[in-house]
């Protein structure tokens, strides 16, 4: 086995290391929060350095490389800022349902305007009164001459908003088939289309300036060319989608907790107390101790996990276990590092409570942290009678 990263790889993460030094200014990211904006023109910036759709094909206007390499640029922007870093993250959502189902003609359409920064990319699938289920939808998709009419409402969607180019809806298209899941279908729908309306979810305890909300869909046509891959494989679809974006907010997760720890280790070993710096007290290296391990525990299975999906193997129970581990991660050392800073951490000009904030989302969506265990267990017991 090579724990090393290629000589591409380590070029890459100290490119976007560079990008994170030169784009991610204090002073504009205290801005953007206070005001709730999003990073455009950060954004943009990301897009034409190619840190947006990195594992997309050439074609597609991406480098053609993997999961990996894209989870490297994850890490990164998450630890130089958890909530900027995000939204960049995040900006192609979704987008690699239509990279693995789509066909060529919504490949060639979209995944150009995402990678460029044109648009940001959304998955519509939880629904108000759903929420980790995916094998519940009310969302219904019915044909009518050439198009399918779509009627619905999807909650909590990333994304969703003035820069959105398109949505991936999930959506029930065999009211009679048993169980129910074997009925629903992924169906591309533009951000612009007639019907399509939304609301934002309003204000969010963490990631503050990301695109976040309820997604109303009125008598919305589409041609029926629009579904994505074959009918009534949506679920399965999903899954797979799963397994790759679970590796993106382990990455996420990684990178808060990284850029927890550097802040409070810059702080420690500047601060002095009872005549001494505070990283010479034991107590505190001890802490240190304890969350470096967790992290590069946490770095280990997430790039193991993206690893395992490059090799073309799908693998639910370690990308479950990648995501749990690396948000949980996240959570206790963003904690750890309020509590070693003590009043400093708890100010906003001293940042760590805001990757504390934006660390715990990581625990929430893509499937909570229970939900991961569900799969864990549900792979190492089997079917039980």
């Amino acid at each position: 086995m090579d724990f090393e990263l290629s000589r591409e790889q380590k070029e890459i993460q100290k490119a976007v290391r560079e990008f994170v030094k030169g784009e991610f200014k204090k002073e504009i990211i205290e801005e953007l929060v206070e005001n709730h904006d999003y990073p455009k023109a950060i954004w943009k910036k990301a897009a034409e350095l190619g840190f947006i759709g990195i594992h997309y094909p050439e074609k597609y206007s991406g480098m053609g490389l993997g999961c990996l390499e894209n989870i490297i640029v994850a890490e990164e922007l998450a630890r130089g800022d958890s909530t900027v870093g995000t939204c960049l993250l995040i900006a192609d959502f979704a987008s690699e349902i239509i990279l693995h189902h789509g066909s060529d003609e919504q490949k060639s359409k979209w995944l150009p305007k995402v990678a460029e920064g044109e648009c940001l990319s959304c998955g519509a699938f939880t629904e108000p009164d759903h929420g980790s289920d995916i094998t519940t939808v009310n969302t219904t998709a019915i044909k009518d001459g050439n198009d399918w009419l779509i009627n619905g409402t999807k909650m909590f969607i990333t994304n969703s908003g003035p820069l959105a180019g398109f949505y991936c809806v999930l959506c029930l298209t065999d009211p009679d088939a048993a169980p129910s899941y074997r009925g629903l279908s992924l169906i591309l729908v533009e951000a612009d289309n007639p019907g399509v309306s939304t609301q934002d979810v309003g204000k969010k305890m963490g990631i503050t300036i990301s695109y976040t909300a309820e997604v109303i869909f009125k008598d919305v046509r589409v041609p029926l060319d629009n579904l994505i891959g074959k009918a009534n494989k949506g679920f399965y679809q999903l899954l797979e989608f799963f397994d790759e974006s679970r590796i993106l907010v382990a990455a996420q997760a990684l990178g808060t907790a990284q850029g927890a720890f550097d802040r409070a280790l810059d702080y420690i070993k500047q601060r002095e107390q009872f005549g001494k710096k505070i990283a010479q007290f034991q107590v505190n290296q001890h802490k240190i101790a304890d969350m470096a391990t967790k992290i590069e525990c946490a770095r280990m299975i997430t790039y193991k996990a993206a690893w395992n999906f490059d090799q073309g193997r799908i693998d639910p129970k370690l990308t479950s276990m990648a995501k749990m581990y690396a948000a949980r991660t996240a959570v206790e050392v963003a904690d750890e590092a309020i509590q070693l800073m003590g009043g400093y951490g708890y100010m906003q000009e001293y940042e760590v409570e805001r990757f504390y904030r934006d660390a715990k989302i990581t625990e929430i969506y893509e499937g909570t942290k229970e939900i991961q265990k569900n799969t864990i267990a549900g792979a190492i017991l089997g079917k039980m009678k």
